[in-house]
């Protein structure tokens, strides 16, 4: 019999807008859309400089449509917020009651550059970019991607000025054991997919739709999908063997040979040519993937910077300013024009450094707004910024916050190889955390390019949150809520699943529930079964 049965779920099965407080065309020459957008000279903002810029274009264009601003989110709301968008995850319980019962008038901005600095958030943004990186097409399905996603998280703990990441990644050859940045060209295979993927990630362009014909809409030709395609036609992947190393390997042959495996049917052999821009004077024996990183990690290149932004400003809000984030071009205009240009310019400024214009973001007051609508704001669209919209977790949020709940899966292997009982493999696969994440995150795996506000997960994933032995271990409330009172247990897990104490009215509902259970000293587990499971868990609100 569910859970449900027994606590009442529909008691924490609340209305999406009371979450947060209770969860009751480039041709030839580049038209102006894809101009440089700033000079090496300009100087960059402070981050509160750079925060009140974000705030003044956004307060403008509310200003002209007549939408009133929701209120700022109070400090719970932005605290599991920022967590989630900064880190990957929820707060504890000792993180949030620390937050929570600080005083300090700019605690906010401490938290935010601790959470910078921390190892969770390079860990988040690795995460993030090896979706965008690595390809999971069936050519490489069995590729390690542990390697790389190990290796980029140690260069965005570092810090290092985006663009030059972008380069290193671009130029990699070598053994994949010794070069894991390698692992981004032996995902795509194929030319076209390669040429795909910079454009989507690295120019914000969906660039693929020039590749069988001259694009319909946006002035982009044929030749120039395959001038950019140009640049990495000589990109070899071996497989492992040899006396060197028993890893895949990445190398730039000397020249084009055409009639290799990894080329589509419609490939076109042109000059190198930068997209939208000029032919580079190379030889036929040179290297051009550094040429073409050259040109694209320029501080005035006019694609990379605006679309790193545009997609950490959808990182942040839910949505980007052009929308959907690789669709940058002159026949899909941003919603803000002026502030997509400014924070353009000062990503590039800043020497592309992304947490400078995390931070700016974070700390602004349009990200710092509630959730919930005011009268003026109700029917406004989600990019008119009048409100937070509400997010879904990614599956990687989802479950480093149900491990933030519960503990590492480490903790709980006895009981989870109990649950697989004669099944050898399902028990080993409980036994490992790393494979019991993966499974986890396979289950969940939607469509890369959807939209962050829709929930698209289906019934097998909610029966999975509901029944797997993972989301039902019968310490965690226990230990969770060990020498407290009735009251003080409940409130203690609402801090650890929505980082707030309970609500005067959730908590006489929880109690009832606790009070009514034939089993009251299991009762607290049913509770915390009812909140990881509730709309409000699953959302960033």
């Amino acid at each position: 019999m569910l859970k449900s049965m027994q606590c009442g779920l529909l008691l924490f099965a609340l209305p999406v807008w009371g979450l947060a407080a209770d969860p009751e065309d480039v041709a030839a020459k580049p038209k102006a859309a894809t101009k440089p957008m700033a000079s090496t000279k300009l100087k960059a903002l402070t981050g509160a400089e750079a925060s009140g810029r974000i705030d003044k274009l956004v307060l403008d264009r509310l200003a002209e449509s007549n939408i009133s601003t929701s209120p700022r989110a109070n400090d719970a709301e932005y605290l599991r917020r920022v967590y989630l968008d900064l880190a990957g995850r929820i707060p504890t319980v000792d993180e949030a009651k620390a937050f929570l019962d600080s005083t300090d008038s700019d605690k906010r901005a401490k938290l935010v550059d601790g959470l910078l600095a921390g190892k969770d958030h390079a860990r988040h943004l690795a995460d993030i970019w090896q979706v965008l990186l690595i390809s999971k097409n069936s050519d490489a399905r069995r590729l390690d991607r542990k390697a790389f996603v190990d290796w980029i998280a140690g260069e965005f703990a570092k810090n290092r000025p985006y663009n030059e990441l972008v380069r290193e990644i671009l130029t990699a050859e070598g053994p994949q054991d010794k070069n894991p940045a390698t692992t981004f060209w032996l995902s795509q295979v194929t030319v076209d997919r390669m040429t795909d993927t910079i454009g989507k990630v690295f120019m914000g362009s969906q660039i693929q739709c020039a590749q069988c014909h001259n694009h319909p809409f946006t002035g982009w030709k044929q030749d120039e999908y395959w001038g950019l395609a140009a640049f990495v036609m000589k990109v070899v992947a071996r497989p492992p063997g040899g006396k060197q190393t028993t890893s895949p390997e990445v190398k730039e042959a000397p020249r084009v040979v055409k009639n290799r495996k990894n080329l589509p049917e419609s490939a076109k052999f042109v000059e190198a040519k930068f997209f939208g821009g000029d032919k580079p004077k190379v030889k036929e024996s040179q290297a051009l993937r550094p040429v073409l990183a050259g040109w694209l990690c320029a501080s005035d290149n006019p694609y990379m910077a605006k679309a790193t932004v545009n997609r950490l400003w959808a990182m942040m809000y839910g949505r980007g300013l052009v929308h959907p984030v690789d669709n940058i071009n002159d026949t899909n205009p941003a919603t803000h024009p002026e502030l997509l240009d400014e924070l353009t310019s000062q990503f590039q400024a800043s020497n592309f450094d992304l947490r400078a214009m995390l931070r700016a973001m974070a700390l602004s007051e349009t990200y710092q707004r509630s959730s919930k609508p005011v009268a003026g704001n109700e029917g406004a669209l989600s990019e008119s910024y009048a409100r937070m919209p509400i997010k879904v977790l990614t599956p990687e949020q989802l479950f480093d916050s149900i491990k933030t709940v519960l503990g590492s899966p480490e903790g709980n292997r006895a009981e989870l190889r109990k649950a697989a009982g004669a099944n050898k493999p399902a028990a080993a696969k409980a036994a490992n955390p790393e494979a019991l994440r993966n499974q986890f995150l396979a289950l969940f795996e939607g469509d890369a390019d959807a939209d962050s506000t829709e929930y698209l997960a289906g019934i097998p994933q909610v029966l999975n949150l509901m029944n797997s032995p993972r989301m039902n271990p019968p310490g965690a409330a226990l230990r969770i809520t060990q020498g407290l009172g009735q009251a003080e247990a409940i409130d203690k897990l609402y801090l650890a699943t929505l980082s707030r104490p309970a609500t005067d009215k959730e908590k006489e509902r929880a109690l009832r529930a606790v009070k009514e259970s034939p089993a009251p000293k299991t009762a607290f587990g049913d509770v915390l079964w009812a909140l990881m499971n509730s709309t409000a868990f699953a959302s960033n609100h």
